[in-house]
């Protein structure tokens, strides 16, 4: 059996695949450590996740989708889509033309997520495939009208081990043969918010702790004799930026609070206007300089945050480091959410397995390029999506690749050889011909000819 394993990092990914006796059947695992970012690699000391990436594949920077927040970003890396394709524009959202609220605590209504198709369900529209979960983004959802076949409903209080032990068992399933799996685990995401990435004692112990679970993880699948067949990813949906006290907007002081309602909050607030939306703006505007005020209107397209009715008329977007509170103080000491651009908010991704190649680093790709990596992976069709599978394709041991230096070194290896090779014949052809020795005549009179 094929198998692939993906982890998430603020959502970790793994990806896996492998053979056994469904040799022909690719399989995939996809894991989230929600909040892990990127330069954590560097930062700490994680020696099972250094040992996991050591022969495989590692992606120093993944570039997420705007905004970087924890399920915009999941359902990201699952659709291959940008927010304002797949409809969860935010951690909370307003719908005007039904009034429906979306947030952490309420997003069980499939009317969200229907705007896309998550892999999961493809993966299980195929024959004889078969979707597991563990607490992913949405997994719990009927999205037109599919949830994986095994599955567990988000509970924050199952702990990790709960959750590998049940991928496991069903990844151990042979009826049905689970082929694409999906785990995901809070951390560094939750002590990241409470005590900020910069606080180097506290989030060692936290890493550390992360770390191990990783290790469990790899253990736990060596048990059950299913590393030989799995790939696995690692990766994250966002990374984390250090707050404090003095970075602070206070909306409060800017605009009466009766003016609008605050849909989504910081660092990326949606503003919903409530009867002048000139004023609210024109307000917002100036009220610091430490954020932007855009009209839905005019977004930088680079975010694609602009075709959905769910996005707000007025968005702001503090800068890095920044909080937008109402009045309050602040609360928490690390935030993401930022702009895609700031380093702080990357995460990375780490993959091992047979699909993969050993000791290859790859500088960046993008939150978007994971969907057709893993389709292709599974052998799936892959659903509309702006990912492109040839920036991820150096990762796969089965895709011919070749990096920007090294085809620039082979062409110039190329001249230089064709540049000699047309010199030599050039000289070749200008070259004065010889006439032909003449046999040496030997007079009567002449002694024998010595030789030596």
């Amino acid at each position: 059996m094929n198998l692939v394993l993906i982890f998430l990092f603020n959502g970790i990914i793994v990806c896996c695949s492998g053979n056994s006796a469904h040799e022909s059947t690719p399989r995939l695992l996809l894991v989230s450590f929600d909040g892990f970012r990127a330069d954590y690699l560097k930062t700490y000391d994680l020696p099972y996740l250094q040992d996991f990436i050591k022969d495989g594949v590692l992606v120093e920077h993944v570039t997420n989708a705007f905004i970087t927040k924890t399920f915009p970003n999941h359902y990201s890396i699952v659709t291959g889509l940008y927010e304002e394709t797949h409809g969860i524009v935010a951690n909370a959202m307003f719908d005007a033309a039904t009034k429906k609220n979306f947030s952490a605590f309420q997003h069980s209504d499939p009317f969200w997520w229907n705007e896309a198709i998550p892999i999961w369900v493809t993966n299980q529209w195929q024959e004889n495939k078969t979707s597991a979960a563990a607490m992913w983004p949405g997994t719990d959802v009927r999205i037109h009208n599919t949830t994986p076949h095994f599955f567990m409903k988000y509970q924050p209080s199952v702990h990790f081990t709960e959750r590998l032990e049940n991928i496991v068992r069903w990844l151990n399933s042979s009826d049905p043969l689970v082929t694409f799996a999906t785990l995901y685990w809070e951390e560094p995401d939750a002590s990241g918010h409470k005590y900020g990435p910069e606080d180097i004692k506290n989030m060692t112990s936290v890493l550390q702790e992360v770390d191990k679970l990783i290790g469990h993880l790899v253990k736990s699948l060596k048990v059950s004799k299913l590393w030989e067949e799995i790939n696995v990813i690692i990766t994250s949906d966002h990374g984390m930026a250090q707050c404090s006290q003095d970075r602070l907007i206070k909306l409060d002081l800017c605009i009466e609070p009766q003016a609008y309602t605050l849909i989504d909050k910081s660092p990326v607030a949606a503003i919903l206007p409530l009867n002048n939306e000139t004023y609210v703006y024109n307000k917002l505007k100036i009220c610091s300089d430490k954020m932007k005020v855009y009209r839905k209107e005019e977004i930088p397209d680079r975010y694609h945050y602009h075709h959905n009715e769910r996005i707000q008329p007025i968005i702001l977007v503090a800068d890095e480091g920044w909080t937008i509170v109402h009045n309050e103080t602040l609360p928490r000491l690390g935030d993401h959410g930022y702009d895609t651009a700031y380093p702080s908010m990357h995460p990375f991704l780490a993959a091992h397995g047979p699909a993969f190649r050993k000791g290859y680093r790859l500088t960046t790709m993008n939150t978007v390029d994971i969907y057709p990596m893993m389709c292709h992976i599974l052998g799936l069709t892959p659903q509309p999506n702006n990912g492109t599978l040839s920036n991820a394709k150096c990762l796969l041991a089965d895709q011919w690749c070749i990096n920007i230096p090294e085809a620039i070194g082979i062409v110039i290896g190329v001249l230089m050889v064709l540049t000699t090779l047309t010199c030599l014949i050039v000289i070749m052809k200008n070259r004065p011909s010889l006439r032909p020795f003449s046999r040496l005549q030997l007079q009567e009179d002449d002694d024998d000819p010595l030789i030596g």
